[in-house]
């Protein structure tokens, strides 16, 4: 086993508090919105020993899989991760082309498709996938703005998922002036003021404004099914499904990629041709994940598609000998809160405090995890290991 030292990330839309808390240590009063926990290049976690630090890659090979803890404190960007076939076809472009690997407008950094789930550490709020036709109509029915006019007539004319990709399209090709966004906003909170909102539309338009002054994305979340995740639940969402997170901490495990094709809310490079692609290929699914138990203290997360899974062990007194995690390949841990030891089938052990990460592998066996705490384990799931799914309310009939 062995303790990490992973890298952070200051994107504008972190939170100044967050993780600088959960790991322990003072603010600088800068955001940070990411921990990045594996071996990927934009971002590989260092080994720390007494010997010094060396690349986590020099142990474990490249993984598979990643974690990060995310904190945002306002709303990311609207973004689609692409299917595996997608990023390989645009890395090899940019590769051929020259694009810097770490370039600004450099958008395929890897040539590998991106699924993640994400487990909420605080209660976590998400834009995620397209509601369905009726509801978008719902949402636009009692505007009385010309934008939101022709976005319904047009949606009339060409109803289903098709005719909405084709309503996100025409609003990032085109884009409404900050004078029509303002106009769509200013109605959502007229609703408010009366108490009237669809499934919270009108509240999360008025919420992303307050962010985004005239930003396409605040028209584009009216579009988007809001989803709030309690601390313990879960959400797996495939490539090429639309989201927005819009506030909270969580945990995220992915595919060890950093894809993503940005539409609006960022000051980053955006990519819209690129994101009406990916929606153009299918509708992608989104679900939440119902954890199945291993031993007295452990949740499995498994979306069962088996490229990562996540188990979540709460360990105490009850248990003197310790909770003994599932897999024994691969892993990488984080303490999400209290103090634990980890102990290998060799009698190792490491000690991490709510914040600390780290890694273990084929050699140490079976972990157990010993004291008062919670430790959140990534890895790859043994074949056919998979948790219970259920599907968000997301029109499958409108393809």
């Amino acid at each position: 086993m062995f303790a990490l030292d992973c890298p952070t990330k200051g994107y504008d839309w972190g939170s100044t508090e967050g993780i600088p808390f959960f790991q322990r240590r003072q603010s600088d009063g800068r955001p940070v919105a990411e921990v990045w926990m594996g071996t990927h290049p934009l971002g590989t976690a260092q080994v720390v020993s007494e010997e010094g630090s060396k690349p986590l890659t020099d142990i474990s090979g490249d993984l598979r899989f990643m974690m990060k803890i995310l904190a945002a404190e306002r709303p990311l960007s609207i973004q689609v991760h692409p299917e595996a076939t997608h990023a390989r076809a645009g890395y090899d472009a940019e590769q051929a082309a020259g694009v810097p690997l770490d370039a600004d407008d450099r958008v395929y950094k890897d040539p590998y498709g991106k699924p993640e789930m994400v487990y909420a550490l605080s209660t976590f709020d998400t834009l995620v996938g397209f509601r369905p036709t009726a509801e978008i109509l719902r949402v636009l029915a009692p505007m009385e703005t010309k934008l939101s006019q022709e976005l319904a007539a047009a949606l009339r004319a060409r109803p289903g998922f098709k005719g909405i990709v084709k309503l996100v399209e025409r609003l990032l090709v085109d884009p409404p002036s900050k004078e029509d966004v303002a106009g769509v906003v200013q109605q959502c909170q007229a609703a408010l003021d009366l108490g009237i909102d669809v499934k919270r539309a009108y509240a999360t338009a008025v919420e992303i404004a307050e962010h985004h002054e005239g930003d396409v994305g605040i028209v584009i979340s009216l579009l988007l099914n809001r989803l709030t995740l309690q601390p313990g639940e879960a959400a797996y969402l495939e490539s090429g499904i639309i989201h927005a997170h819009l506030s909270g901490m969580c945990l995220e495990v992915m595919v060890s990629s950093d894809n993503v094709l940005r539409a609006g809310l960022t000051a980053k490079h955006v990519s819209p041709e690129g994101l009406v692609d990916s929606l153009e290929e299918g509708m992608s699914r989104v679900s939440r994940v119902t954890p199945r138990q291993h031993g007295f203290s452990t949740d499995v997360f498994s979306p069962g598609a088996g490229d990562f899974a996540l188990s979540v062990t709460q360990s105490s007194q009850a248990e003197p000998a310790g909770a003994v995690l599932p897999e024994k390949g691969k892993r990488i841990l984080v303490c999400t809160g209290g103090e634990v030891a980890l102990v290998n089938e060799a009698g190792e052990s490491l000690w991490l405090q709510r914040g600390d990460a780290a890694y273990a592998d084929e050699v140490d066996g079976a972990i157990r995890v010993v004291g008062t705490g919670e430790v959140a384990q990534a890895y790859v799931p043994t074949e056919g290991e998979s948790s219970k799914l259920t599907d968000l309310v997301i029109p499958w009939a409108e393809r």
